[in-house]
């Protein structure tokens, strides 16, 4: 199969990652958004046309499906992309019920950028799970600025995370669920202020899952091997830089996951 994934930046990739363990035998075709990136800060009217934009070149490209990797983008954009294309069009949404259901007592985080939290789909899906109210949500806009720049670790970063979080009582949470898939690559800075206690996340394996249901509901098979084409707003990538950028960022996952 030919999968596409699309996102405003570097986020996506966190779902790519994902899918490239649980799909291995893919083509995936990976478009950053990177002439209109945060989508977080814009409106919904920007998001869905430049949604549209990217779901209209992926599937020109011959994609047998596109995934949402991108929470703000599922948010504003999916239900009418659906309406539009013909072909599976997957989302991507916080893992607000797993972590309900396996959080135990304490509180539940959920950090987003300032559109998915404005957004109606969060506070919908929320209001669905969150019978006893243990779930709180924080917009945390200026962290995909620093994804964009491969800054995960720096003291500008710590300082505004450590301001952010400190409006809180880290002792009441167990459970942080990323809604935006450029968070994940904080994991370690979030564990440090948050303390060991913390379980961390996100809406990508879901998504990959609904995914591999949804093709083989419609009987695809497999491309046999993994072979990844990167995007940035329609324009194939192909400097060696940008590349290692990629491929460093996809390697900053697996350090993620260990945090």
């Amino acid at each position: 199969m030919k999968i596409g994934l699309f996102d405003s930046g570097i986020g996506g990739l966190t779902v790519l990652h994902t899918a490239m363990r649980m799909m291995p035998q893919e083509t995936y075709l990976y478009y950053a958004d990177t002439d209109h990136v945060p989508y977080g800060t814009k409106s919904v009217e920007e998001i869905r046309a430049y949604s549209d934009a990217a779901v209209a070149f992926l599937q020109a490209q011959g994609c047998d499906a596109v995934v949402i990797a991108c929470n703000t983008a599922t948010s504003a954009a999916a239900a009418y992309l659906r309406q539009k294309y013909t072909f599976p069009v997957i989302g991507i949404e916080p893992a607000v019920k797993p972590a309900v259901e396996h959080g135990g007592e304490k509180r539940i985080l959920v950090v987003a950028t300032p559109l998915t939290i404005r957004e109606k789909k969060l506070h919908d899906l929320i209001d669905r799970v969150d019978e006893r109210h243990k779930v709180d949500i924080l917009a945390l806009p200026e962290l995909v600025s620093f994804a964009e720049q491969g800054v995960f670790e720096s003291d500008a970063v710590r300082d505004y995370l450590a301001e952010k979080l400190g409006l809180l009582d880290p002792q009441v949470y167990g459970t942080l669920v990323f809604g935006c898939t450029h968070f994940n690559h904080f994991a370690p800075v979030f564990r440090r202020l948050l303390g060991k206690q913390i379980q961390m996340i996100d809406g990508s394996a879901g998504t990959v899952r609904h995914l591999m249901n949804r093709m083989q509901q419609l009987g695809h098979g497999t491309e046999g091997r993994l072979s990844v084409f990167y995007f940035q707003s329609g324009r194939p990538v192909s400097d060696a830089a940008t590349l290692r950028f990629y491929e460093r960022l996809l390697s900053h996952l697996d350090i993620c996951e260990q945090a």
